[in-house]
């Protein structure tokens, strides 16, 4: 029995490549050495083995080579997160802002305010476009300078190596969701409160006219079935924000009419939980459809459902709510059974949940195409971010329209990009690994 070597990739980031001496039997016994490869283990085996070892070694602090990695890729995100800011606020509002200053008069003092208010918005905007410039420059360099090949020489593997790209895209996605959560929505609606209050500009989804909303009520069967049966119809001509003008209510009792309110005025008593209407007059419909009395009043208090004041109140463009106040929208939308603005803000709903993660898909998608063995400049990185970004928008406008018109669930229209991006990077990394 004489020994022999075989070589396997490894990816427990232990020996890589090396040969490994083990005892082989001999073809012959003139042979000094016998030589045998054998078959490496299924990817998933290896992936699983490299996943422990990384947590293993993670558990125990970050690696010299994680400090390397992160120091390079820490300065150009920082840098890059900076540019891109400046850049969306510059090219999206300062054109429009001096616009509105030299023909409509607005003061300079409220646009500086307007301009202030836009930034974090952008400032979560530029957070991913950053993540996968810096990762595309950073392993690029490192893939033309043989960094990455030294590495694997050491017996690091590629998954391994983009370890550190990886914990940065997470913890930018944190930020991105708090940001995007905790003050774009606030900040983007006081930038609007501004040209609304100066220049009256009307807002698109806040109702300030022509206010309708419909209430229903669960019925049940005798058979054990539910349906929704219409209980009240509310209409208000205006709403300045307090009070609504020239109302009518509309009130059903089981399936038949039974009486209709027509008022100068309402408004919202949040003390006691009830409406509180103003000069009108309640027409009594009899079962038979016949008006049964008439009577007027001045000040009259109906228990009337709050939703209506809210859906007038809360209605704001979905980029200017967090997920919870699109969520409650989204519950008056659906007692108000408007399902075509219900299945809008679904879809905008999950979008928003879906959109601080394209920070990991840039993150692992740049990481991936950076490793390539290539030449790579920072215009060629440069221009490969705009390809991508542009792209990776392209698919999330396609995806989402498909799911408002219902050719999509509104979770797939908000995840498939995404998913996509992540299997297109993850399948680039294995192509290179292999």
């Amino acid at each position: 029995m004489v020994t022999g070597y075989y070589s396997c990739p490894d990816f427990q980031g232990n020996r890589g490549d090396r040969l490994i001496l083990y005892p082989l039997p001999c073809l012959t016994p003139m042979e000094p050495y016998g030589y045998h490869y054998r078959r490496c283990p299924p990817l998933g085996t290896r992936l699983y083995k490299s996943l422990v070892k990384t947590i293993k070694s993670l558990s125990r602090g970050p690696s010299l080579m994680d400090r390397y990695l992160t120091s390079q890729l820490i300065p150009p995100f920082v840098l890059s997160v900076g540019i891109f800011t400046s850049m969306g606020v510059a090219l999206a509002n300062l054109s429009d802002l001096s616009n509105k200053v030299f023909e409509y008069d607005l003061p300079v003092i409220d646009a500086l305010k307007i301009l202030l208010y836009r930034v974090p918005e952008f400032f979560a905007y530029a957070l991913p476009i950053s993540v996968l410039l810096t990762t595309l420059m950073t392993y690029g360099r490192l893939s033309s300078e043989s960094e990455l090949i030294a590495l694997r020489s050491c017996g690091i593997s590629l998954w391994r190596a983009t370890v550190p790209a990886v914990i940065l895209s997470v913890i930018v996605s944190g930020i991105t969701f708090v940001f995007s959560e905790g003050v774009v929505p606030e900040t983007n609606y006081r930038a609007t409160e501004i040209l609304v209050k100066v220049l009256h500009e009307e807002r698109n989804f806040w109702q300030n006219k022509d206010i309708f909303y419909p209430n229903y009520e669960e019925v049940k069967l005798a058979n054990g079935q539910t349906f929704r049966q219409l209980k009240t119809l509310f209409y208000a001509e205006k709403f300045d924000g307090q009070k609504m003008r020239s109302l009518t209510i509309i009130n059903w009792l089981g399936d038949h009419l039974n009486e209709i309110v027509v008022s100068d005025s309402a408004q919202w008593n949040a003390n006691q939980n009830i409406w509180d209407f103003f000069n009108g007059t309640v027409y009594l419909i009899d079962t038979d459809k016949s008006y049964k009395e008439a009577v007027p009043f001045k000040h009259q208090q109906f228990p009337l459902p709050k939703e209506a004041f809210e859906f007038a109140t809360q209605g704001r463009n979905p980029y200017e709510m967090n997920l919870f106040q699109a969520l409650q929208y989204k519950r008056l939308l659906e007692a108000s059974g408007d399902n075509k603005n219900v299945r809008f803000f679904d879809v905008r709903i999950h979008q928003k949940i879906a959109f601080p993660f394209v920070c990991l898909v840039f993150g692992i998608m740049g990481a991936a195409i950076g490793a390539k063995p290539q030449q790579m400049s920072r215009g060629t990185s440069l221009g490969l971010t705009v390809g991508i970004v542009f792209s990776y928008y392209m698919l999330n406008f396609f995806t989402g329209s498909f799911g408002m018109i219902g050719l999509l669930s509104p979770m797939m229209a908000a995840w498939l990009p995404n998913l996509f991006g992540v299997g297109i990077g993850g399948w680039i990394l294995k192509k290179l690994e292999n």
